[in-house]
């Protein structure tokens, strides 16, 4: 039996019919109408769009030498279970996820070496600053936390990321538009004009992290980026004196596909900026291939504080090389109240309502 080809409306996806007084494709939908050779180029394009290939060569981390974990020993919390990894002259301490205490477990052994190592460039008081500097300013704030708020528990963790390098060749198929308005004496008139726009390009993507602990929040960790690769070294337990590393407990090949979804965000994002002097601009269709993939193991210096308020846990984390400062705060809600419906003005209860969404996010 023959396949009958169906063509979709470029425009708004209804199904294209053959319109004989015409001659042309047209949609019963929005009237657009096209001409043959056209839609057969724009299948094409659909043809060689295909699917994205993104597949990489696992071999970041290395083997541990002979002695080099001699020193190391393994603490493990008794009440969110998290391990770090600290030398043996570390004395009693608290988890650095939830503020309880944590107990040796025992001689560190297993696990990949990291292959790099960026040092912390900054210390604990620089984060005790930097949070004081995070409540400035927060008007939704209960005043009790600034005082009740415990900011000496503060750890510096060498996080655990895998670190995917490739070149990414992107192609991507936009719908666009142009609008064009005009009126005389009797009407106002609207003309859009509809346009597939491709555009294709090869970018380099170099040391994009992937958060390897579950302990860390992914967003938490990426809303500290970006981090300058230019202080990495390569790894030597020496860094790790002063400081605890986060046992990275997801694998690498499980988060290739966070890898994956950064790069081509990043990829076609960047594509759809050389689209340009239309009035709407859409991604209809894009696809990543990536070329010469690897990764590495490395540890990214974090100062991490959890805060008890009101029974509820609060984790902030400062980058420990470029000082950025991030995390939830608690809300009043009855200071939001109050603001919010006695300001007097429905105006102001709109802002204050925008206020306390991006204030939680």
């Amino acid at each position: 039996m023959a396949q009958l080809m169906e063509y979709k409306c470029p425009n708004c996806g209804g199904g294209l019919e053959f319109n004989s007084s015409v001659q042309k494709m047209k949609c019963p939908y929005c009237d657009a109408e096209f001409e043959m050779d056209a839609l057969a180029i724009y299948d094409q394009d659909m043809k060689e769009d295909g699917e994205s290939q993104m597949e990489w060569q696992e071999n970041a981390g290395s083997t541990w030498e002979s002695g080099e974990t001699d020193n190391m020993r393994v603490y493990v919390c008794e009440s969110c279970s998290g391990e770090v990894i600290a030398d043996e002259t570390l004395g009693a301490t608290a988890c650095p996820y939830c503020g309880n205490p944590v107990v040796m477990k025992g001689q560190f052994e297993g696990d990949l070496k990291p292959d790099y190592v960026i040092p912390f460039k900054l210390d604990k008081e620089a984060a005790k600053r930097n949070f004081k500097s995070h409540l400035l300013g927060k008007k939704l704030l209960p005043k009790s936390f600034k005082t009740e708020a415990n900011i000496e528990e503060i750890k510096g963790v060498y996080v655990p990321f895998w670190l995917f390098d490739a070149d990414a060749n992107a192609r991507a198929r936009f719908k666009a538009t142009k609008v064009r308005t005009w009126s005389d004496s009797r009407y106002n008139y609207t003309q859009t004009k509809y346009y597939s726009v491709v555009r294709g390009g090869s970018i380099g993507f170099a040391h994009v992290p992937v958060d390897g602990s579950t302990k860390m929040d992914d967003a938490l960790m990426e809303s500290l980026e970006p981090y300058d690769f230019k202080d990495a070294v390569d790894f030597q337990t020496a860094y790790l004196s002063g400081y605890m590393a986060d046992k990275y407990d997801v694998k690498e090949e499980d988060t290739v596909k966070r890898a994956n979804d950064r790069i081509k965000k990043s990829a076609i994002e960047a594509i759809e900026r050389t689209v340009s002097g239309y009035a709407t601009v859409t991604c209809e269709d894009s696809s990543v291939r990536l070329l010469n993939g690897s990764s590495k193991y490395a540890l990214y210096p974090v100062w991490v504080m959890t805060t008890k308020w009101r029974d509820n846990t609060y984790m902030f984390a400062m980058n420990g090389q470029t000082g950025k400062f991030v995390g939830n705060l608690p809300c009043d809600k009855g200071l939001y109240k109050k603001y919010l419906f006695l300001s007097g003005g429905i105006a102001f209860a709109i802002t204050m309502a925008i206020t306390y969404i991006v204030y939680l996010l």
